[in-house]
């Protein structure tokens, strides 16, 4: 069988709530979800997710190729881009053609791609994340109560712009996931909005009220001193990674103990998160993947020794998608459909397009730095509410 030919289309994902970070806000709910098709000579095709701007770059790369050859593959798209190809959205596309060849590999076999990868159990372990910042108090408790239902009793908050809203809204989702745990695994994701001046004193002030299972991304996300030495003030372990892109961005962090949960996103790929659990496997650390639509990455999580939890954002799927897999149990039950189990209603996506819902990149939107990030003295009370000034934002290269 081989690679003849993709299609790039688009949906988009209701969240039904604001979703944001201390970066910003989509007020709105609604976000674009990019899909990527991979047709081969089979009939078989598969499916990836996340931005793929680069494809008509990146596609000459695995072109006639055989698609169940994917970690060659991967390999052969890196180095046909090797001057540009380890960040941003070229990684995410390379990222996103990775997912699809998996899930053609997988389906190729006849079998769930946690199968395929070695896997014995299909039950995922998880946490809750709500993407919730810009959430009332009242809101964010019937938001983790529809978790806590689902048997959830670890959760992750956004926060970083102000000390004692984040300590009371953890305190909050806390007795709620106390029905079913005694002692919930609570983190905090500031999304890089502290500097290393405000790190330490900010996480102490969280650390007298608060246990935390981690925090994450405290500081910049390559500032080997920062996050070290945020790990080393408090008793609360760092989590970082979701950002790095190839494994020569973990080495720096690793070599100096910087970290202790090795994060990795999903928008980068099936191979990619393989890759970076064995480094993290050889350092005696857990790996976390962090959420993406449809959790393609629960597959590979599945079948890693030293997988902590999986991130899961939402129990909904974007428009025209299903996936075969159950939120239960506090975490995902993958099922038995060959391949990634993601099956899309293309019909349903007339009309959507890949940017119908201008979420992610809208001036304001969580992908866009703002300026006074890092650089904040006091709180910042009710900033989630305000957008940030276009023109005063520092663009991420994130997909």
């Amino acid at each position: 069988m081989k690679i003849t030919g993709y299609r790039s289309l688009g949906t988009v994902h209701q969240w039904g709530r604001p979703v944001g970070d201390a970066n910003g806000v989509v007020t709105g709910g609604v976000t674009e979800v990019p899909v990527l098709l991979v047709e081969t000579d089979g009939g078989l095709t598969g499916v990836g997710l996340g931005a793929h701007t680069d494809a008509a770059r990146i596609f000459p790369a695995v072109e006639g190729q055989d698609p169940r050859a994917v970690t060659a593959l991967y390999d052969r798209m890196l180095a046909h881009t090797f001057k540009s190809g380890h960040s941003g959205s070229v990684f995410g596309t390379i990222g996103a053609f990775d997912m699809a060849l998996w899930d053609l590999k997988a389906k190729m076999a006849g079998e769930p791609l946690w199968r395929t990868l070695g896997a014995a159990d299909r039950f995922v372990p998880g946490y809750a994340s709500g993407l919730d910042i810009a959430l009332g108090d009242e809101e964010l408790v019937a938001l983790y109560s529809g978790w806590a239902g689902r048997g959830f009793t670890g959760a992750k908050i956004k926060g970083g712009l102000d000390t004692d809203r984040d300590i009371g809204r953890l305190e909050a989702v806390a007795d709620v996931l106390r029905g079913n745990t005694r002692s919930p695994a609570l983190m905090l994701d500031v999304n890089e909005t502290w500097g290393r001046h405000q790190a330490v004193r900010l996480l102490a002030r969280i650390e007298n009220r608060v246990e935390l299972a981690w925090i994450e991304e405290p500081v910049r996300r390559w500032d080997v001193r920062g996050n070290r030495a945020v790990a080393r003030a408090g008793r609360t372990p760092v989590a970082t990674g979701e950002n790095l892109t190839g494994l020569e961005q973990f080495r720096p962090l690793l070599a100096a103990d910087a970290l202790q949960v090795v994060q990795t996103a999903g928008v980068w790929g099936i191979t990619h998160f393989l890759r970076v659990a064995t480094l993290a496997h050889g350092h005696d650390l857990p790996v976390s993947p962090v959420g993406y639509h449809a959790n393609p990455l629960a597959h590979a999580a599945a079948a890693v020794p030293n997988h902590l939890a999986t991130e899961v954002q939402d129990t909904g799927m974007p428009v025209g998608v299903t996936v075969d897999q159950v939120l239960a149990d506090g975490g995902i039950v993958l099922g038995d459909t060959p391949g990634l189990g993601i099956s899309v209603d293309e019909p349903a996506f007339a009309g959507l397009g890949a940017g119908a819902g201008a979420g992610w990149t809208r001036p304001d939107g969580p992908h866009v730095r703002p300026r006074s990030a890092g650089l904040r003295l006091t709180p910042e009370t009710g900033a989630t509410d305000r957008p940030t000034p276009v023109g005063r934002t520092e663009r991420e290269s994130t997909p």
